[in-house]
């Protein structure tokens, strides 16, 4: 698929999301941005030392990031085809952003390694009175993002509402750990988990 670099998804400076909650890495740690048209994601963290796997159908957009170091573009059809990495391969973060298939959720819990956190902003119930997209397949629903992720990681941060910048549109974001399994043994339990809080 050849798309032209004005309509190509995932230019420009990564989401202000992202960037607030990117702190909670485990340093250096494996990042999979997943749908990630041209890489704005990526490069922001191969720039603060992760090594990233960027996946895309999109070849053209997948091609702006040959160059990139610490970043391995893979083309696949997320929506079509089967998962296209190994059942072993564990990330430090999963990042998603402007992109809904909701039978991917289970997968992308199951790529997280211990303590990785998912980073997860798009489009919310609501913004087809804005624009685009509007077809409801592509719409969260109030909260469904806290659903997904009940009872297996825990939520740091979540918002649901509306943005009027950088264009009006209704989202929902979320920032969520796996957290490591801790012992029940007082001896060896580890102090607990901080998770430090943009502001």
């Amino acid at each position: 698929m050849n798309t032209p670099a004005a309509a190509m998804h995932g230019l420009g400076e990564p989401s202000p999301w992202v960037c607030e909650w990117a702190h909670l890495v485990a340093a250096g740690g494996a990042v999979l941005d997943v749908a990630c048209g041209a890489g704005r994601h990526a490069r922001f963290f191969a720039a603060l030392g992760h090594p990233v796997t960027a996946i895309d159908r999109d070849a053209a957009a997948l091609a702006t990031l040959c160059e990139e170091l610490l970043v391995t573009p893979l083309e696949a059809d997320l929506e079509g085809a089967g998962w296209p990495l190994p059942a072993e391969a564990k990330f430090a973060a999963v990042v998603v952003t402007n992109y809904l298939h909701r039978p991917l959720f289970a997968q992308l819990l199951r790529a997280l390694a211990p303590g990785g956190v998912l980073l997860y902003e798009t489009f919310a119930q609501g913004n087809e009175s804005v624009g685009k997209p509007s077809n409801p397949a592509f719409l969260l629903a109030p909260g469904e993002l806290l659903e997904r992720v009940r009872g297996q990681l825990r939520v740091v941060a979540f918002q649901d509402g509306f943005l009027a910048q950088p264009r009006p549109a209704y989202v929902q974001r979320i920032c969520a750990i796996l957290e490591a399994e801790r012992s029940d043994d007082p001896a060896q339990a580890a102090a607990p988990p901080c998770y430090e809080l943009a502001g």
